[in-house]
């Protein structure tokens, strides 16, 4: 028996009869009802949205089970309060409470509290449905979740011997999932499946899951017909594309209209030459790495106090060839443009990029193909066969291997990047290991070559030395030199005259180009390139021992091993006299005996056609139409050799009539994909101290590296009646090679480091060697 003083009821009794706070709970309870449907149904729906990840239905599934425990517990409580309800009522109706205050409040005053009840108890019937039908969608939920997801909650690492790398790399995601917000932006959260999903669809580490293919995306379409590049005769959109904010883009801009009319003259001369040969437009990005504010850009504020600058001469005429050739060019000197070109996900770089790559072609430098490397993640590894480096030195094949220059001491800070050899392209044609990108040299009309000889100063010499480094050490041959000649120099200095720089000479500082041409075509002595154009003749030092990266300290830490023999090597070995003088700069008397016959040497102005816009034109056409590093070659055997099963086939190569060298046999089949063509090929042998690019210049050729696949044979020895006795596949930029005091032969294992450069006293080369067209070293006589 309950009993309750009266104050109670009293209490009681107002809280039957007032029905403000009944309608105040009334309301409460179906405001928290349907704040509590939204949360918890919500859920469902919105994990059904497209777009959103699988794991996304797993994690708000889990959220909804949690609310379920509430409308329960809301649903108890709603019996509970009607339980005590209904004992109060009992309670007033067994007491003279109600009788003696039944004047005061009528009996029709409590029947709205009887319906009040009712509506209570309807509600929480409504509830207990509710709770029991949001039970039924969660139940089906994950039950719908486990059949169409498959291993979503137990999702196991495949063993399959096709993806060896699976199991390490998900170990790895595990514990550095986070550390870069690039995964999260492909949709891993820390889960098996998520790291799963991602290795094998985004990274292709692991095989695909099973229960992902009947959610795949339909095969994209096939791509669209390739555009035809078309011969540009206006170059204002490409003064668009290059930009402006830098005082370097300003001087490439410069350049560009000043040498405009040459350059539209040389278009529609090679068009006519190529007679309408199809040629497909190819969509290119031109990233210059070493002008970003992240690699310093040390250019900019110099460029426009003085003379040019190679780099950024060369960069004009690669953007001006390019687009003069047809292609679709963007151009950037940005990281950030760079990102956005590309389509890098959002984080630190370590993941691939987001589509595939829109460029068929990417030239760059070291600095920008550090920047790629940097934020492409795996993609680049996957695209690097795209890339061409505009690397002014050079980069030979010892050093460009990495596992082998760690090996054999031949890393640097510029090597080590594992690209085809002639991906990186050079300023001259320093080894034939690289593609020649070269420059042009602004040519002289008749009238202007008519000036020059008539205002040509047979007394005056001009020495181009920018650094006062330079000059240190010379003194003695400039005193000989000023005794015969005005000595002009171009030295760049902030305030004071450098002690380096003799005061007899008269010294202009940094020239602009216009300026410095002026001064040229007056001079008739010592001078670059630039100075045999305008009618000089050009006087350089012999280095006797050559310099190298092992003695010279501007040589040291580049990644080329080749021994210079004079300060300009392509005027040395493709000019010559009279135009190119090379001489011993401590003998005296061979100098001064230089310095009188050039003074008495009348000659004309002169540019090799590689250097002038037609040449460049024509050469990267080439390159463009034939080069492909994106398709290899077979490779050479492998080490086991000696098995049957790998032996290697026919030689597609035959002795000479005069049995000094191999040719391609007349009778082997010719692949039509193979550029340079196989006929211009002839293999030689080296002189114990001669690298294959020295044998093939005394021949009268150039060293072709891209032939090599086709002598790394045994039978090629044996051709050449070169006894082996023992015959090993290794790991060897010399190779394939013979050590004829042991009757040892020696084949390539790795076709990166085929090489036209290095030599070793104790082997003999072979090497293949082709020809070349007059004046355009870098193709052969059928090349084009």
């Amino acid at each position: 028996m309950i009993t309750v003083n009266a104050d109670g009821k009293i209490m009681v009794r107002r809280c039957l009869v007032t029905l403000r706070p009944f309608r105040i709970f009334v309301l409460g309870i179906g405001f928290f009802t349907l704040c509590f449907l939204m949360t918890s149904l919500g859920g469902q729906f919105s994990a059904k949205r497209l777009g959103d990840s699988p794991f996304t239905i797993r994690t708000e599934v889990m959220g909804a089970l949690e609310s379920r425990g509430v409308l329960r517990r809301m649903s108890d409580m709603l019996e509970m309060l009607m339980k005590r309800m209904d004992i109060l009522a009992r309670l007033e109706n067994s007491t003279d409470f109600h009788k003696g205050d039944e004047a005061r409040f009528p009996l029709d005053r409590f029947q709205p509290a009887a319906g009040l009840m009712e509506r209570i108890q309807a509600i929480a019937q409504n509830v207990s449905d509710i709770a029991i039908k949001v039970d039924q969608i969660l139940r089906n939920s994950l039950l719908n979740g486990k059949v169409v997801d498959g291993r979503r909650d137990q999702c196991e690492v495949p063993r399959d011997p096709k993806y060896p790398d699976c199991a390490g790399k998900v170990e790895w995601m595990r514990a550095r999932w986070t550390s870069d917000p690039c995964y999260a932006f492909f949709g891993v959260d820390g889960t098996e499946c998520s790291f799963l999903i991602y290795l094998s669809e985004v990274e292709w580490f692991c095989p695909p899951l099973p229960w992902r293919n009947r959610t795949a995306a339909l095969p994209s379409p096939p791509p669209l017909p390739r555009v035809q590049a078309a011969f540009r005769n206006d170059l204002a959109h490409l003064l668009e594309l290059i930009g402006t904010g830098k005082e370097s883009l300003s001087f490439m801009k410069k350049r560009i209209r000043h040498l405009a009319q040459q350059w539209l003259r040389a278009a529609r001369q090679l068009e006519q030459k190529l007679k309408g040969r199809q040629r497909d437009q190819k969509h290119i990005l031109i990233h210059i790495g070493f002008l970003t504010e992240e690699s310093g850009d040390v250019f900019s504020p110099r460029v426009l106090k003085g003379g040019p600058l190679g780099e950024m001469v060369q960069w004009a005429d690669i953007l001006a060839t390019l687009f003069l050739l047809g292609h679709s060019l963007r151009v950037t000197v940005s990281l950030k443009e760079l990102q956005s070109h590309l389509g890098v996900p959002p984080g630190r770089g370590n993941c691939p990029l987001t589509n595939p790559l829109p460029f068929d072609l990417i030239y760059t430098d070291y600095h920008g193909l550090q920047q790629m490397k940097q934020h492409m993640g795996l993609s680049f590894k996957k695209y690097r066969c795209r890339v061409r480096v505009i690397d002014t030195f050079g980069t030979e094949p010892a050093y460009n291997h990495e596992e082998y220059a760690t090996l054999r001491g031949y890393r640097t800070n510029w090597g080590y990047w594992n690209l085809q050899p002639t991906q990186f392209m050079t300023m001259f044609p320093h080894t034939p290991d690289n593609s020649f990108m070269g420059f042009v040299s602004e040519e002289l009309n008749q009238t202007e070559r008519q000036f020059i000889k008539s205002n040509k100063v047979s007394s005056m010499a001009v020495v181009y030395g920018k650094e006062a480094s330079i000059w240190k050490g010379k003194e003695k041959f400039l005193a000989i030199l000023n005794k015969y000649m005005e000595i002009h120099g171009t030295v760049y200095y902030e305030t004071q005259r450098p002690p380096e720089v003799p005061a007899f000479v008269k010294n202009h500082g940094l020239l602009p180009q216009h300026e410095f041409q002026q001064l040229l075509r007056k001079a008739k002595g010592p001078a670059p390139l630039e100075a045999i154009a305008n009618g000089c003749v050009f006087l350089q030092a012999r280095f006797n021992p050559p310099h190298s990266s092992l003695n010279h300290e501007f040589f040291r830490g580049k990644p080329t091993s080749r021994e210079v023999s004079s300060q300009h090597p392509y005027a040395e070995d493709f000019i010559g006299k009279p135009h190119v003088w090379t001489v011993d700069y401590n003998n005296s008397e061979e100098f001064e005996a230089a310095i009188k016959t050039i003074m008495s040497t009348q000659v004309d102005p002169y540019l090799p056609y590689e250097y002038t816009c037609e040449g460049m034109l024509e050469r990267i056409h080439a390159y463009i139409q034939h080069q492909d590093f994106c398709t290899t070659p077979s490779p050479p055997l492998p080490p086991k050799a000696k098995s049957p099963a790998m032996q290697s086939s026919p030689s597609p190569l035959a002795l000479s009539p005069n049995a000094t060298h191999l040719v391609w046999s007349p009778s082997a089949s010719r692949d039509p994909h193979a550029w340079p063509p196989v006929a211009s090929l002839q293999v030689w042998v080296s002189e114990p101290q001669h690298s294959c690019t020295e044998t093939c210049q005394r021949h009268g050729l150039v060293c072709e590296p891209t032939f090599f696949r086709f002598l790394n044979k045994k039978e090629v020895f044996l051709q050449l009646s070169i006894t082996c006795d023992s015959t090993e596949y290794e790991m060897n930029h010399l190779y394939p090679a013979v050590a004829e005091n042991v009757h040892e032969c020696y084949l390539q294992k790795e076709p990166l480091l085929f090489s036209c450069a290095g030599y070793n006293p104790k082997y003999r080369r072979l090497c293949p060697c082709r020809d070349y067209r007059k004046g355009q070293v870098a193709l052969c006589r059928d090349c084009l």
